[in-house]
């Protein structure tokens, strides 16, 4: 009997911790620049290169220009 409490109890255990490591929100609506005005300057941060035009930063993606705060 106690070696079957012992077992029931490790299996509640294992099946009650989660798995899940990270969870992330996306933005609801993404607004794509198909191309990059003429005057756009491309800036390094931490590393990183953004494309800077009208005080925003954008990301380059395969679609396009995404806006990205930095």
């Amino acid at each position: 009997m106690r070696t079957f409490i012992i077992l029931i109890s490790a299996i509640l255990l294992f099946n009650l911790s989660s798995c899940a490591a990270r969870v992330t929100k996306r933005p609801a609506k993404v607004t794509v620049i198909k191309t990059a005005p003429q005057n756009h300057k491309i800036v390094v941060i931490k590393g990183k290169h953004y494309y800077f035009w009208n005080g925003r930063h954008y990301r380059k993606t395969r679609r396009g220009f995404v806006f990205v705060r930095v």
